[in-house]
């Protein structure tokens, strides 16, 4: 489970099995067990959620869309 970056006790990665054939670019939050997975496109959206609430939800979001292209190479780096 590559990580990506920690912020506000939040951890941003991806698994290394991301499924095959292999999903589009996206980003795993976990907090205090909590987990959300997020689609980075068309744009940034919850793509499922484990117990974060609304305005957790909405924080998330603004963090990863101001680290999009970071998460984007990231997971290129790592998938080739």
């Amino acid at each position: 489970m590559p990580t990506v970056f920690r912020l506000d006790g939040y951890r941003f990665f991806f698994y290394s099995n991301e499924g095959e054939p292999l999903e589009p670019v996206h980003i795993h939050v976990i907090k205090d067990g909590i987990e959300a997975k997020f689609w980075l496109y068309p744009d940034v959206r919850p793509a499922y959620n484990h117990g974060f609430d609304a305005r957790a939800l909405r924080k998330l979001s603004m963090i990863i869309e101001d680290h999009a292209a970071e998460i984007e190479e990231a997971w290129h780096d790592h998938f080739g």
